[in-house]
Formats: C-alpha cells, structure tokens, sequence
C-alpha cells in the first residue's frame, strides 16, 4: 500500500464511532521524512482544525525544538503521529487518555513509510510506555531525566501541555542540558532532510 493510500484509510479510520465529537483522525506524514514527532492524542482545538499540534503545546512544542511552524508542518520534514488519532474526550479534569487501538493499527504500516527515520520524540508517558517498553523509567521524570540512554533513535520529553513549565520549573536540567540535546538533535535530521 502506498503512503497516499495508506493515509487515506486512515483519516476514513471509524473504528472508535463512541467518541464524544466522532472520529477525526489527525496526522501528518510525508515520505523522506526522518523525524517523528509521536504525542498523545488531539485535543479539541486540534480535532476541530484538523491541524496536529495547533494549540498551546505545539507552540511549546516548537520552542523546545526551535523550528518554525513552516518547518514544523513540512511532513517531507516531520512527522507527526499521535498514539491517538481523534480527540479521546473527557475523563476528570483533563482530556482521557488517547485511545489504545490507534497504534497497534496504525503505527507500524506508518514508520514502514519513513525508511529514512533518524530521530523519534516520545511527547508524553504514552508514547514512552509503548515505544520504551520496559526500559523506560518508573516515572516519566525518570524517564525523560535518562534521555541519553534511550538515544540515538528515541528522545523522549514530557508532554508540552501547560504542567510542562512547573516540570522545566522544577528541573533546572530540563532547560540547561535537555533542550539544547533536543535541538542538536533536531538541527541533525533536519540538515538530512534540508
């Protein structure tokens, strides 16, 4: 299956018709690409636009990485794949988590796409447990805290939601050592695609 095709089928993806605001897959994919950006799940805002990241948290998100958003939204450049593709709704204070059946269908025909992928950023405790496994930390700080050993290929952050200033706040490494990795790491695979 072709990557056109491929997203086609995707962004047809019903399989979760229960959904609070109905299904809208949001991803963004191009061939050549060999950065994955792999957050959460769509959060209103983003189920409505139709555009990954087009909140708050993409705009941290970019900062963190220092690109632009025309870099950003380049899906020759960066990809961008959430472990959910529609919005999840609501559970307690916060959105749910994303749904589980949007990886295990999606993910691997995806990054088959993506031959020439160098870096993937795991935004999030989601995106960590499934691609970090076992060998992730018992808490996300631990996790992103070892970000040198889960390298070359998997950099995994915090997700850039507003708590994401309190944990920069908290972690004084966070700004002085990660993000300027992170970028390096960024202006790395972009020089690849560039």
């Amino acid at each position: 299956m072709s990557l056109p095709v491929l997203l086609e089928s995707v962004a047809a993806c019903a399989v979760c018709t229960d959904l609070p605001l109905g299904p809208r897959p949001v991803v963004s994919v191009g061939a050549g690409a060999r950065m994955v950006v792999v957050g959460q799940a769509p959060g209103t805002k983003v189920h409505a636009s139709g555009i990954p990241w087009d909140d708050d948290s993409g705009d941290r998100l970019r900062s963190w990485l220092d690109v632009d958003k025309a870099t950003f939204y380049d899906p020759h450049r960066i990809a961008l794949i959430p472990m959910g593709f529609c919005y999840p709704g609501r559970k307690g204070q916060g959105d749910a988590p994303p749904r589980p059946e949007c990886a295990p269908l999606w993910h691997a025909r995806l990054f088959a796409e993506l031959p020439e992928l160098e870096l993937i950023i795991l935004a999030g405790m989601y995106a960590q447990k499934h691609y970090l496994g076992s060998t992730r930390g018992k808490t996300l700080t631990a996790t992103v805290q070892n970000w040198r050993g889960h390298g070359p290929r998997f950099f995994p952050t915090p997700h850039p939601a507003w708590r994401a200033r309190l944990f920069a706040r908290k972690h004084a490494w966070f700004e002085a050592e990660l993000i300027p990795d992170l970028r390096a790491r960024v202006r790395h695979a972009l020089r690849a695609t560039g």
